[in-house]
């Protein structure tokens, strides 16, 4: 289901407009646990809408005795000890993987580097620098999505990461028609390749002019927009 003209509405598969059946409530989204319960219950219409690439969710249609008694029963788990005790063990749990994750991750952009040992400690300052951009939880980049090997994530972590910080991708005023962008990325992006075959090569680098060796030295101001850094915008 899709939202309808009124909140009292949803837009079928087909396109039909619907009204929920009676006695029903929108529960709205943000409580996962709430939700899963209200879902296993029984008889739900799930509201989403689509923006660009991705999905958002619009909350549940259900039974407002069911919300009800869903609400009082997670309530009254919520405030019991163990589900707290659980809560802390599970983000641990995912601190250790999130450290385990950026641990694969920079090495996966040292592979994709190769730089000699001449360059080796500037690709380890480029991989500790992409992996600060990329890989934190919830930052929606082509680091943290599981469609493509790690080993793409991160070419594709540090052909961003080189667009933002090494080109005046960020100043650029490209107008909207369609597939200019993404015609201006790629050419970007070949340019940031080649800059990486001379370091791979061994070929002597101005370090002093290089826009690579300069961005690396310089303090990070702030952080490219998420969405710019995933490479399967546009």
């Amino acid at each position: 289901m899709s939202p309808g003209p009124r909140a009292d509405r949803v837009r079928g598969p087909d396109g039909a407009l619907l009204s929920p059946p009676e006695g029903w409530a929108l529960l709205p989204p943000g409580d996962a646990m709430l939700t899963r319960r209200v879902k296993a219950g029984g008889a739900h219409w799930v509201v989403q809408e689509k923006k660009g690439r991705k999905m958002f969710s619009r909350g549940i249609w259900a039974p407002a005795e069911r919300i009800e008694r869903c609400q009082r029963a997670v309530e009254r788990e919520k405030a019991s000890p163990d589900h707290a005790r659980k809560l802390a063990q599970g983000a641990q749990r995912r601190a250790r993987e999130q450290v385990a994750y950026v641990a694969v991750f920079q090495n996966a952009v040292l592979g994709f580097l190769r730089f000699p040992p001449t360059y080796a400690e500037l690709g380890r300052r480029l991989a500790l620098a992409v992996a600060e951009h990329a890989t934190p939880v919830g930052s929606g980049t082509v680091a943290r999505t599981e469609r493509i090997p790690v080993e793409a994530r991160a070419e594709a972590a540090v052909i961003a990461w080189m667009r933002h910080q090494t080109t005046a991708y960020d100043d650029m005023h490209i107008p909207r028609v369609k597939g200019l962008r993404r015609e201006v990325r790629r050419d970007l992006a070949a340019r940031s390749k080649a800059l990486l075959a001379r370091y791979r090569n061994g070929q002597p680098v101005d370090l002093a002019t290089c826009p690579l060796a300069r961005a690396l030295d310089a303090p990070v101001l702030g952080r490219p927009p998420l969405d710019d850094l995933d490479d399967d915008e546009d």
